[in-house]
């Protein structure tokens, strides 16, 4: 038998948590429609905003989504034995223009270790790659311990 154990986790935790990864989800809603991406993000601990490259199409589902300020999500999740945590940031989705770029930034993009071209080898120039800033109007995160009787 086990039993789980849950604790939340404090917001230097949570920042901690998102310094040390460098990948989760982006969910993105518009009325009743879900869209959900793996990304690579960077961290900044003193602003608590995350910084995203947003690759797309001109035909995808995804650039329509970024166009339509959608409300947005970002989740990362670690596993670690018997022990889960996970972080879910709830907040604003901006596009950020080229002009904006200050060195910190720069920096922060920086951080989004994932290459720019993973998997397009051919017709890179119909890609957009677009900056994004996420300013999470709320952030937490819980880490979740299962305990398991030896039997």
């Amino acid at each position: 038998m086990a039993t789980n154990s849950e604790v939340e986790m404090t917001d230097a935790e949570v920042d901690a948590f998102l310094s040390r990864h460098e990948t989760g989800v982006l969910s993105l809603a518009r009325d009743e429609t879900p869209y959900a991406i793996p990304v690579s993000y960077g961290f900044d601990e003193e602003s608590r905003d995350a910084f995203l490259r947003l690759v797309s199409t001109p035909d995808s589902e995804k650039r329509e989504f970024l166009a339509s300020d959608p409300q947005a999500r970002i989740v990362v999740y670690e596993e670690d034995g018997d022990e889960y945590g996970s972080v879910v940031g709830v907040g604003t989705l901006r596009r950020v223009d080229l002009d904006e770029l200050t060195p910190e930034t720069i920096a922060q993009y920086g951080e989004t270790r994932r290459p720019l071209f993973e998997i397009w080898a051919d017709g890179k120039s119909d890609l957009d790659i677009d900056l994004y800033r996420f300013v999470p109007d709320r952030l937490t995160g819980r880490t979740i311990i299962i305990e398991r009787d030896d039997e």
